[in-house]
């Protein structure tokens, strides 16, 4: 089902929102919209102004052209209808999730003993069902499940991460997320990162502006390390190499900061931070960030500069990735001299 009308694509940009609650408050130098949303209540937020920005905050505008799409053999209104549907999955996802948000359940440990919990798998399957709804030939790929395919080579990838920092929100922290890629031909094309607790989505799609519950987001110049706000999940995941390889910018950096998971990359986009370095990530801890950073004007990729890929396949190893993103593209490249990885 495309879009009825041009108010609709603009609401499903922001699909916390209803287009009938709206409530406008100009203000000179200072627009600020308020909503109220009937998907998850209680529900109150507020956007404002890029404008209310301090002057010291310039921001970076280089999204990468529409036109790659059309390359990719998709059109406008398919991009739409993947929106749509990504935007269900975030919203059935956070329903379940605010449900379980500092109340008391069983955390389990997987394998390679990271924890989960009740609420990343009920949340994965209810972003699993809608999607057999409405694309049944797509495959998915989620971190609690793994490969849902009936072909080796599909065309269209989801890549769900029901909960990235299940430490986080075992703990009462509202700094985790839900993240949600889909791959077109091997290539992410849509990401998510939505923060239900707090109502806030990021919706990256190639070719177009990175938006923030609608409104346009974009990174900040920084051209300097030592100018530089850092972010890492934790000093503690990193492994002997990388954590020296890490300690070379760290060192360099203005201020280090560290325990945000995915929330780290969005506030990259937001303009906030101006670096993220992290290590020993899988598919679904990046996939979706690509689409989000780089249609805010920023630059992400492994820690040699190369383009992050993974070959969306049953039979792929999930791999481990080394992960720099900056706002940038100066920064960018002097973070990676400095890790000087090899």
């Amino acid at each position: 089902m495309l879009c009825k009308s041009h108010l609709w694509q603009q609401a499903s940009a922001c699909p916390h929102l209803s287009s009938n609650s709206a409530v406008f408050n100009p203000k000179p130098q200072s627009l600020r919209i308020s909503f109220e949303s009937s998907l998850l209540s209680p529900s109150r937020f507020s956007v404002f102004h890029r404008s209310n920005l301090p002057s010291s905050m310039t921001c970076n505008s280089n999204p990468k052209g529409r036109t790659e799409l059309l390359q990719l053999g998709l059109e406008h209104r398919e991009i739409d209808r993947f929106m749509e549907v990504a935007n269900k999955l975030a919203d059935a996802a956070g329903a379940v999730i605010v449900k379980y948000f500092r109340k008391h359940f069983e955390i389990l440990d997987k394998d390679d003993l990271s924890p989960v919990t009740i609420a990343d798998r009920a949340a994965e399957e209810a972003m699993v069902s809608i999607i057999l709804e409405n694309f049944p030939s797509h495959a998915i790929y989620g971190e609690e499940n793994g490969w849902r395919c009936k072909e080796n080579n599909p065309e269209c990838v989801w890549v769900l991460d029901p909960i990235d920092g299940t430490k986080s929100f075992i703990t009462g922290k509202p700094l985790f997320g839900t993240l949600i890629a889909l791959l077109y031909k091997g290539k992410p094309i849509l990401g998510i990162i939505d923060q239900p607790v707090l109502k806030e989505r990021w919706l990256g799609v190639s070719g177009r502006r990175t938006t923030l519950n609608g409104q346009d987001v974009s990174t900040r110049t920084c051209a300097h390390l030592s100018q530089a706000y850092l972010y890492t999940t934790s000093p503690h995941l990193f492994s002997r190499d990388a954590e020296v390889a890490f300690a070379r910018v760290r060192n360099k950096v203005k201020v280090p900061l560290y325990g945000c998971d995915c929330y780290a990359y969005a506030l990259l986009a937001s303009g906030f931070v101006d670096l993220v370095i992290e290590s020993g990530l899988k598919p679904y801890d990046f996939l979706s960030l690509i689409p989000v950073i780089e249609g805010a004007g920023g630059v992400i990729t492994d820690w040699k500069g190369q383009e992050l890929f993974w070959e969306a396949s049953p039979t792929s190893d999930p791999g481990s990735f080394n992960v720099v993103a900056a706002g940038d593209k100066q920064l960018h490249e002097q973070a990676l001299t400095s890790l000087q990885w090899q």
